[in-house]
């Protein structure tokens, strides 16, 4: 991350994630948000407890995650 910025440093307490799914999220979804400039939170509502992963936009990118299928914008 740009800046040497520690992504698990940043305080996701107040984070929106919201979910992504390809049908009706009945088993669970894959849920992102923004916590930052380029960082992101990737969390899973099956495991709500369970602390989000986190990544850079380039991250993201790189993994095939597209934040606008959340409805977020890069």
């Amino acid at each position: 991350m740009q800046n040497g910025t520690n992504l698990y440093a940043l305080d996701i307490s107040a984070a929106s994630f919201r979910k992504a799914c390809g049908g009706p999220c009945t088993e669970g979804c894959v849920t992102l948000a923004r916590i930052g400039q380029d960082a992101w939170a990737l969390g899973d509502s099956k495991r709500p407890d369970a602390q989000p992963l986190r990544f850079t936009t380039e991250e993201l990118d790189a993994a095939g995650i597209d934040p606008a299928r959340f409805g977020l914008g890069a």
